[in-house]
């Protein structure tokens, strides 16, 4: 260590982080059991200042350092009570990065038991010259002039799953691969537009870690659900990763120029400190006590299934949690964001439904106005809360899932659910107000199996995780057909199409806001892998296919006409006076319709216009339509634009659209 060239004044507690003006930085950092908190600086090589934050009041620590500039090196040491014991994390021969870092210079590495010694807790070695140093940032000077938020409403919205990397990385003949600034391509946001989405949902882009157990093994962190930072960019999605944050700005910029909307996926259940034996990094080092849930014992609540689990309750965490998507907001412009294991924000350490967390949210100006998703369970007792979380957030919709999967891939037959999750989920979501686009529709997400290998594999194939095949869901409601994977077998791959259409049409068509997994439209796979979260490489990367695939052009007629059906787009709850439940005669569903499981068949009249056929059957389906001419739109067999009188066959599974001739806005 050096001889002290800086100067340290008292502070102010507020705003949190670093905050920078023309005569130096103003640093913070809160924990409730500290003792005291260096801010250590470092100079272009490497040497150390420490100096002791002078000004406490209550839980935050603060000082102003005068002429800091952008770009200073720092990072924190803090002492406390109860160093060695489990349930406290002190150890200020560790450098802790500041928990609202925008910008982090290095990465911890730790791929052997030695490397993971440095960081742990009980190691008595300071690690100043290896640890991570966060950056103070300057003001942003990001133009964003023009930009415009699309503000999509719900009932119009079309949600798109993509990541960042993998969704451009084999795209055809495409400069800067991978990377934000192909997402901001004008022949990607075209594609997206053409298919007819509304809003992408980005897996996380918040700095994220590989975790111990992957490092040893040289996999890594694919999907990022691992985060390390939660107020910076993810630098290797950056074609100069120095430059994260305005590139992923340029991409939000260029996607609101096309009326895109840009959710992002969030990580607020756990951090990258992983369980006790991981590293120290930032949180556990700070106030382990206060940032995260313990048992009596110290031991960590592992709610997340990642080791440890944020304590959202505490005030100090909560106030984190909401700078951090405020930041998002504001200084990226991001319209929405879906949290990952949602009912741990929710947790004191019961599930609140109006608990401290959703009232700060419910009451932030910024936050309010975004599009809020939640992921309506984590693994603790009594995780699972669908339909359970308040206004104004929607939820992923898991019932929905499994039950379309059921009915479509099962052949369950049960045609009360099906109408169930077709009608919006009204046994889940129709209370206190809201309203069916609550219901985040899906069939396929990143975690699984893709609508290809939904239809396509028995069993998940694992293996190349380097778990045993122990990994990833056991049980995924889907059936190969009669072929395991891959096959040239036609009539495999005409039943596996006509299945993959028939949960397509489903999802398209159905009351709620459907949630497409990039890929899914032209028959993506992952090689029946549906755990793909460490396999940074052509397995998840999407391999676009060299021509137009059959699903490609199904989507995109779906989504036209779920435009153009008034009542998914008016974002309400069906009645009888618009929607009319028909079995295969053209009669009015009753109870022994209902729980007929053999017909696996009706007709779903809407708005006295629209009228859907619903064949779960694999054989010719023969149904009485209602009085009048009906033109035939969007059907999976490609046959189209014709007119149907009195009966039509169905000749396979699949959903048909037909439109009453004459009806406005009909387009063949």
């Amino acid at each position: 260590m050096v001889a002290a060239t800086w100067q340290i004044e008292e502070g102010m507690p507020y705003p949190m982080g670093v905050t920078l003006t023309d005569k130096g930085a103003n640093f913070t950092l809160f924990s409730l059991n500290a003792e005291r908190v260096e801010l250590c600086l470092f100079d272009g090589e490497n040497r150390e200042t420490r100096l002791v934050l002078p000004t406490r009041t209550g839980s935050v620590f603060c000082g102003f350092v005068p002429r800091v500039r952008a770009g200073q090196r720092y990072g924190f040491r803090v002492h406390g009570y109860g160093e060695t014991k489990q349930g406290q994390g002190f150890n200020p021969q560790k450098l802790l990065v500041d928990p609202y870092s925008k910008l982090i210079d290095g990465r911890p590495v730790y791929r052997n038991e030695a490397e993971m010694a440095l960081f742990h807790q009980s190691d008595g070695r300071d690690n100043g010259e290896i640890a991570p140093k966060s950056v103070v940032v300057g003001a942003d000077g990001f133009d964003w002039s023009g930009d415009v938020r699309p503000d999509v409403s719900w009932g119009k919205t079309v949600v798109y799953e993509a990541h960042v990397k993998g969704f451009t990385k084999q795209f055809p003949d495409l400069e800067n691969a991978g990377t934000y600034r192909a997402l901001a391509d004008g022949r990607v946001i075209k594609y997206l537009k053409d298919l007819g989405i509304t809003s992408v949902e980005l897996l996380p882009v918040q700095q994220h870690l590989d975790e111990y157990h992957l490092q040893k093994v040289r996999l890594s962190n694919y999907w990022g659900y691992n985060t390390y930072s939660h107020f910076a960019a993810e630098p290797s999605y950056a074609s100069d990763p120095e430059n994260a944050a305005d590139e992923l700005k340029q991409a939000v910029k260029a996607l609101h120029r096309a009326g895109l909307e840009v959710i992002m996926d969030v990580v607020y259940n756990h951090t990258a400190e992983q369980d006790w034996p991981g590293p120290l990094l930032c949180q556990k080092g700070i106030d382990n006590a206060l940032w995260y849930w313990l048992r009596p014992d110290g031991s960590y609540e592992n709610w997340s299934g990642c080791g440890n689990t944020l304590n959202i309750a505490h005030r100090d965490v909560a106030r984190w949690v909401a700078d951090s998507l405020r930041y998002w907001a504001e200084e990226f412009h991001i319209d929405g964001f879906r949290f990952d294991l949602g009912t741990v924000l929710a947790r004191e350490p019961d599930f609140q439904a109006y608990g401290k967390f959703f009232n700060t949210l419910y009451q932030d100006p910024v936050l309010a106005r975004c599009k809020l998703i939640a992921e309506a369970w984590d693994i603790g007792a009594d995780g699972y809360h669908l339909g359970n979380f308040p206004q104004p957030f929607a939820e992923w919709n898991g019932r929905f899932r499994d039950d379309m999967r059921a009915f479509w891939v099962w052949e369950s037959g049960n045609l009360g659910m099906f109408a169930e999750r077709f009608s919006g989920s009204s046994d889940i979501f129709n209370h206190s107000g809201r309203r069916p686009s609550a219901s985040v529709n899906f069939i396929t997400a990143h975690d699984g199996f893709t609508l290809n290998d939904l239809v396509s594999y028995n069993e998940k194939h694992n293996e190349a995780n380097g778990e045993q095949n122990r990994d990833g869901h056991g049980e995924n409601i889907s059936y190969n057909h009669g072929v395991e994977g891959a096959t040239d077998d036609k009539a495999v791959l005409e039943a596996r199409e006509y299945t993959a259409k028939a949960l397509l049409a489903s999802l398209f068509l159905s009351n709620g806001t459907p949630m497409l997994l990039a890929g899914d439209e032209f028959g993506n796979s992952q090689n029946g892998n549906n755990n793909g979260y460490c396999q940074d490489n052509p397995t998840t990367w999407l391999d676009w296919p060299g021509k137009r695939h059959v699903l490609q052009d199904y989507v995109r007629g779906l989504i036209r006409v779920r435009s153009e059906i008034g009542l998914l787009a008016d974002d309400k709850w069906w009645d009888e006076d618009e929607v009319r439940w028909l079995d295969s005669d053209g009669l009015e569903m009753g109870d022994a319709g209902w729980h007929n499981r053999g017909s696996k068949a009706m007709q779903i009249l809407l708005e006295g216009g629209w009228l859907l056929l619903v064949n779960a059957k694999r054989s010719r389906q023969l149904f009485n339509l209602p009085q009048g001419s009906w033109k035939v739109s969007c059907v999976p067999s490609g046959k189209s634009n014709y007119t149907a009188e009195g009966r039509f066959a169905a000749a396979h599974m699949g959903i048909w659209i037909l439109k009453k001739a004459g009806s406005d806005g009909f387009e063949v």
